[in-house]
């Protein structure tokens, strides 16, 4: 015969298993115990909302498998992650308070003390739980909206031009608001809008007697090209921001100047442009653990007297270093620095995964909030996230306007530059059989030495690997 004191016992086992079931069963499916043994009313509800947010998940899982950009627009879209954000919130809080009506319903006041404080603290466990990831959550997709809405522009979206995206970057030491100052570097990314295969056709700073697009206001005051004293292509946004009513209603005039310049030169339509702060790339380098880099001379870190060196060798180099690295000219000139610069976009393009995107969300966006901005509008970021996915699987080919393929960058042949951006252009698409050089492109001996000036593979009078080539990775 079982005794009173073992029945007891028994019992408030029992108790205290229904107690953690029924917060188990809250954390599996909210309202779950409520249904079963609490208000009904508020347990339908809660599952309901449950089941719709479980359905909606599921849609957009098979529907981003299926259409990846899908995926993309939706984390570009405020509105979306706007409301997103109150929802996490809001469950967090309704789940956590699911939890806590759970608890009560397993009668907290009928266990023993030993099982009332357990109780205690597996709810109080499940309750952080939910709530710090619900709300973290809500943190990350605060932060993608604050990125958004700081990076991107709100103009109009533009179709491709004959199948590519063209979309000019534009370097400099100042932050975005400082539109005047002198760009140090300037690149078109040309983007084939279905493959995503990329050709970077690179600038020099110092180009000077260069057309301006047909018929802009910049080729009325140039007619016969940038002409006056000491003016160079980089002083093209310095003279805009010194002649700003010419340009009515223009956020930028120095940066509108500069793409009238870029396309009267190559010849490209330019569809958005992107301003770098190489200040704020330091951050964003460091941000993602750093970048890989063929080192193959001692590189100047530091100006005057106080300089050390990133000594040669494949090494992984700090944001600090790699600003360095893609900017130093001691020992070397523009051209050669120009190939640098190539090395480090093609090395973050292959190195930098999703993976390594997601571990450090937050610090990437807060470098990247600070590193960029660009008109591309917020709706058309996915499309271009897209693209920058299926390049990471492609050669990134390259031709940079600089000797020897522009002899005299002080006087540029337009005509060998358009023919030498079209060329490459068609050869990344395949029109052109790859083994046949532009008729301007010295062919490189296959056996000779390559001579290395500035850390760069190649020299002024041969011109750098990297500055023209068919795989930009392979060249650095």
């Amino acid at each position: 015969m079982t005794s009173p004191t073992a029945a007891a016992d028994r019992a408030a086992r029992v108790r205290f298993r229904r107690a953690l079931a029924l917060m188990v069963m809250t954390l599996v499916v909210p309202g779950s115990a409520q249904l079963a043994a609490g208000n009904r009313k508020v347990g339908r509800v809660a599952m309901r909302i449950w089941l719709v947010g479980l359905v909606a998940g599921l849609v957009v899982l098979v529907v981003s498998l299926l259409h990846r950009q899908f995926l993309f627009d939706m984390a570009f879209d405020t509105r979306l992650l706007g409301f997103l954000r109150l929802v996490l919130i809001g469950g967090a809080i309704g789940w956590a308070f699911l939890l806590v009506d759970a608890w009560r319903i397993g009668q907290p006041l009928s266990l023993s003390m030993r099982h009332r404080r357990a109780a205690i603290g597996v709810n109080g466990a499940f309750c952080l739980f939910v709530a710090s990831a619900l709300l973290f959550g809500s943190h990350l997709v605060g932060v993608q909206r604050d990125l958004v809405q700081a990076m991107f522009g709100d103009g109009q979206a533009t179709d491709a031009n004959h199948g590519r995206y063209n979309v000019l970057l534009l370097g400099g030491d100042s932050g975005a608001d400082r539109w005047g100052m002198r760009p140090d570097s300037m690149t078109v990314a040309s983007i084939d809008e279905e493959t995503g295969k990329t050709v970077l056709v690179s600038l020099p700073r110092n180009m000077m007697n260069f057309p301006f697009a047909e018929g802009s206001v910049m080729e009325e005051q140039f007619p016969d090209g940038f002409d006056c004293e000491d003016c160079m292509l980089n002083g093209v946004s310095t003279w805009a921001g010194d002649n700003t009513e010419l340009f009515p209603g223009s956020k930028h005039p120095g940066v509108d100047a500069t793409v009238m310049a870029v396309e009267g030169i190559t010849g490209l339509k330019i569809n958005y442009f992107a301003m770098v702060n190489l200040k704020g790339f330091r951050s964003l380098v460091d941000a993602v653990g750093g970048v890989t880099l063929n080192v193959r001379q001692p590189i100047p870190v530091g100006i005057g007297s106080d300089v050390n060196y990133v000594q040669p060798g494949r090494r992984k180099l700090t944001g600090f270093e790699t600003q360095w690295f893609a900017r130093a000219r001691q020992g070397s000139d523009d051209y050669s620095r120009m190939a640098r610069q190539k090395c480090v976009m093609t090395a973050m393009l292959d190195q930098v995964s999703p993976q390594t995107m997601l571990k450090n969300f937050s610090a990437i966006a807060r470098a990247s909030s600070d590193m960029v901005s660009t008109s591309v509008p917020a709706g058309e970021v996915g499309k271009f996230v897209d693209l920058a996915l299926k390049a990471k699987s492609q050669k990134v080919a390259t031709v940079s306007l600089v000797p020897p393929l522009v002899s005299d960058t002080a006087h540029p042949d337009i005509d060998v530059i358009r023919d030498a951006v079209s060329d490459a252009i068609d050869r990344s698409e395949g029109d052109l059989e790859k083994d046949d050089p532009a008729p301007t492109k010295k062919k490189r001996k296959k056996d000779a030495v390559e001579p290395v000036t500035g850390g760069s593979v190649g020299s002024l009078k041969d011109g750098y690997a990297a500055n023209e080539s068919e795989d930009v990775a392979a060249a650095c």
